[in-house]
């Protein structure tokens, strides 16, 4: 399986410039990494390496962005490297999102664009009231 088909037309949706790719493992390889560089090699990549990679022996000046990522997984550690490279913040939104997938659902109930437009609307709203009345601290 290639993910390469799926990533393209991904970044096509994005019209403009891209600072940072962050993705789980499953897009960890020359695929994903050959169509970031075809969008802009300036990209910087943040995918963890499988927990098989092994590090090249000597990196060199020329090291591919992914040979240093296994190196300072190598370095750091898996938490380390998480820390650095800002990969927790993946995480914080999948919360996010489960937290709103708790509270309207799975899925949108109405059949109509219009009502899952409004039913959308409203469940970010409660999400919010929720969310921010039950961090906010007594004044």
């Amino acid at each position: 399986m290639t993910i390469r088909p799926q990533v393209e037309p991904l970044l096509a949706q994005i019209p403009g410039e891209i600072e940072q790719f962050t993705a789980d493992g499953a897009y960890d390889g020359d695929p994903t990494f050959a169509a970031l560089a075809t969008r802009n090699p300036d990209i910087a990549v943040v995918i963890p390496p499988r927990a098989s990679s092994a590090p090249p022996i000597d990196p060199g000046t020329d090291a591919l962005r992914r040979d240093v990522h296994v190196h300072a997984v190598a370095a750091l550690g898996r938490l380390g490297w998480r820390e650095v490279t800002g990969y927790g913040r993946c995480s914080l939104v999948e919360t996010t999102l489960g937290r709103y997938k708790a509270l309207i659902g799975p899925r949108l109930r109405t059949r109509h664009d219009a009502a899952r437009r409004t039913e959308a609307a409203v469940g970010a709203v409660s999400y919010r009231v929720r969310y921010f009345t039950s961090t906010a601290s007594p004044a």
